[in-house]
């Protein structure tokens, strides 16, 4: 039997299928928002998911896990909103300090072989402390050129669906089609015949990390652009939605497996589940539920068709 899917086609295949069925629903119960107004408003936040779920997906790449991905996004958003607007040199002083910290953690976690979940969940608390002390309560200013970017209507497409065109074309060239990209990605799969090929998995892991606190700051800035202020808390739920997103667009927590067209594809269905299920008059308190339940059909249906394709290989 010819195989008719492979493991990278479903793993673009079902956020695409996801996605596009949630905006048919959309347009369904809400006509008017098929329109350039509409399409802004639904993927309005669409930007800093998207950036934050690559950050995720760098670290997944190699076999780790971050659980201080809200709370970093959460600093960087204070930070740009204080610093980065009234001081800009400091506030890019204190952002280079940050991701210098990331890339001391990768090196970190692999010389004492600790789990990342236990060291990020830490630097969680740290995070979140040190955006408390920058600013104690809601407030700031977003820098002006970001609130410009943020609020431009380019013609024909929505900013939010350029940006996330964008993030997706470089974050793929970067995994996939990059020198770089092959070792992060052999790192996951099998770290030890990249370290007899003579490359440093310590200096990998930096690498990662660092280009993942890279992402996360585009992330912080990018969301303070669209609220115009900042909060200690204001992006907690990034934590899940990033490895949400990372799953859903087809990468998996082990081998190095990962889509990165498919994880802003993943981010895109998450931010637009919440419109949908706004649609449908669900409670606010009742959609992080819902979100998860979509979340568990998706990756139903993708179980589904690897078993199809196992099968395929088997005939």
């Amino acid at each position: 039997m010819k195989k008719v899917l492979s493991s990278d086609t479903i793993r673009l295949l079902i956020p695409a299928l996801s996605l596009t069925i949630l905006l048919i629903s959309v347009f369904y119960l809400q006509p008017r928002a098929m329109s350039y107004v509409g399409l802004n408003l639904l993927f309005n936040l669409a930007v800093p998911i998207a950036l934050a779920t690559i950050a995720q997906m760098l670290i997944m790449t190699v076999n780790d896990l971050d659980l201080s991905m809200g709370t970093f996004v959460s600093f960087v958003a204070c930070v740009a909103a204080t610093f980065l607007q009234a001081t800009p040199v400091i506030g890019v002083l204190i952002l280079a300090a940050a991701i210098a910290t990331y890339a001391a953690l990768g090196v970190l976690i692999h010389m004492r072989n600790l789990p990342s979940i236990v060291v990020t969940l830490g630097m969680s608390f740290i995070w979140g402390g040190l955006a408390v002390l920058i600013l104690p309560a809601p407030g700031g200013e977003a820098p002006a050129w970001v609130r410009a970017v943020m609020i431009s209507r380019p013609p024909f497409m929505p900013m939010a669906i350029i940006a996330c065109i964008i993030i997706a074309v470089v974050s793929h060239f970067i995994i996939m089609r990059s020198s770089f990209g092959v070792i992060l990605r052999g790192v996951g799969g099998n770290a030890r015949s990249v370290e007899r090929a003579g490359w440093s998995i310590l200096g990998v892991r930096a690498a990662t990390y660092a280009l993942a606190a890279f992402f996360a700051i585009l992330a912080g800035i990018s969301l303070v652009g669209l609220t115009t202020s900042a909060d200690a808390n204001i992006a907690l739920r990034y934590t899940l939605l990033s490895i949400a997103g990372v799953i859903l667009g087809g990468g998996e927590f082990t081998g190095g497996r990962v889509s990165p067209i498919g994880a802003v594809i993943g981010a895109l269905t998450l931010t637009l589940a919440g419109s949908f299920l706004s649609f449908l008059r669900i409670s606010p308190d009742w959609q992080i539920g819902a979100q998860g339940a979509i979340l568990i059909v998706v990756l139903g249906l993708r179980l589904l068709l690897n078993r199809l394709e196992n099968r395929g290989k088997r005939s």
